[in-house]
């Protein structure tokens, strides 16, 4: 598995609980699941795994307000290139993400650090 592989699967694993904005949570998981395995993960690189997961099918973007429509599912991949000021978006695994998350649950161990 190499590297744009390894910050896939732990986007997808970010997000396969409940709705989670790229600056709240899923950059902070990732980070820490990377670090875990001696790489610093960019903001960049969770944008990227986001957007090549929204274009398979294994995730889907969302506007979420306390007003009505609560829930607004977008379609394609949002500009999140910036921090948000008023958090907003919001990625939701698929349940085809969820087959592929649950075929590919548990440690990487056969991360290359070299590809």
């Amino acid at each position: 598995m190499n590297r744009h592989e390894l910050v896939r699967l732990m986007v997808l694993n970010s997000i396969c609980d409940g709705y989670e904005n790229v600056d709240q949570c899923i950059l902070g998981d990732v980070a820490k699941d990377g670090a875990e395995c001696g790489l610093t993960i960019e903001r960049s690189e969770v944008v990227e795994a986001l957007a090549g997961l929204v274009e398979d099918g294994l995730a889907k973007a969302y506007l979420l307000s306390p007003t009505e429509p609560f829930c607004t599912e977008l379609q394609g991949m949002p500009q999140v290139d910036a921090v948000e000021e008023f958090f907003e978006t919001y990625f939701l695994i698929t349940q085809k993400g969820m087959d592929l998350h649950l075929l590919n649950d548990g440690p990487w161990l056969l991360f290359d650090a070299n590809d």
